[in-house]
C-alpha cells in the first residue's frame, strides 16, 4: 500500500534529557552514551555523518566509522587524497552526527580538524584485517576509474604478494583525523516532537557552557 512521506512519523519516549543528569563536559558524556549504545548491541554504532564543505563552499557529507575517542576529541582514518581528504586540507573544519535510532538519541559535534601522529596512523593501519590493509593501498579513493576489473585487478595482485609473506606498506597518503570540538549537542528524542537538547559550548578559558536549545 502506498503512503504518504508527510505521513511517516514516530513518537519518541524511552528517555529524557536533563542537566542535572548529565556530565560537566561533553566527552565524558559522550562517553556515557557511547556505553550505553555499546551495550545495546547496536548495529554500526561508530558509524557516523561526516560533513564538510568543499571548494566553493558547497557542503559534502558522508558515513564514516569512529575510530577513536580522547579528551582531545573524535578521530578516524582516511584517504588523505579523497574528496573529504582534500576539503578537510583547504577548510579544516567539520561536523559530526551520530544517530542511535535505537535509543532515539543524536549526537552533534563541531570542532576544527587536524591530522593525527604519523605513528598512531601507522599503529592503526597494521591493526586491520590484512583485506582492509590491500583496500586502501589499491583504491585511489574518490578518483574516477575506467571499471570494477581495475579494483579486482589490483586486489589480486596484492592479495598474493601478502599471501606471499611481502608484508603491506602503509600509503603516505593514508592516516588519521581528530575532530577537536568546540560545540556538542546531545539530542534525545521526546513526545510530540519535544525533544530534549542540550548544547555544551568551548569557552575561552577551557570550560564548557552548557545550554538548553528549544526542539
Amino acid at each position: 500500500m502506498h503512503q504518504n512521506i508527510a505521513d511517516i512519523r514516530i513518537n519518541y519516549y524511552q528517555k529524557s534529557l536533563s542537566e542535572t543528569d548529565v556530565a560537566s563536559e561533553p566527552i565524558a558524556q559522550f562517553n556515557n552514551w557511547w556505553q550505553e549504545a555499546l551495550n545495546s548491541q547496536l548495529s554500526e554504532v561508530n558509524a557516523m555523518t561526516l560533513a564538510t564543505a568543499n571548494a566553493n563552499g558547497l557542503p559534502d557529507a558522508r558515513i564514516v566509522l569512529l575510530k577513536g575517542v580522547t579528551e582531545k576529541g573524535f578521530v578516524f582514518f582516511t584517504n588523505y587524497e579523497s574528496a573529504k581528504g582534500k576539503e578537510l586540507e583547504q577548510n579544516p573544519r567539520a561536523c559530526l552526527v551520530f544517530f542511535w535510532k535505537e535509543l532515539e538519541r543524536q549526537v552533534r559535534v563541531t570542532g576544527s580538524v587536524s591530522k593525527v601522529p604519523k605513528k598512531e596512523s601507522e599503529n592503526y593501519f597494521y591493526s586491520r584485517p590484512v583485506g582492509s590493509q590491500i583496500g586502501a593501498v589499491v583504491s585511489p579513493q574518490s578518483s574516477v576509474i575506467p571499471d570494477r576489473t581495475f579494483l579486482d585487478a589490483r586486489t589480486l595482485e596484492f592479495t598474493k604478494r601478502a599471501e606471499a609473506g611481502e608484508k603491506i606498506i602503509k600509503p603516505e597518503h593514508w592516516g588519521g583525523f581528530l575532530v577537536s570540538p568546540v560545540r556538542i549537542e546531545f539530542w534525545q528524542g521526546r513526545p510530540n516532537r519535544l525533544h530534549d537538547r542540550l548544547l555544551y559550548t568551548l569557552q575561552d578559558n577551557g570550560t564548557w557552557k552548557i545550554e538548553r536549545l528549544a526542539p
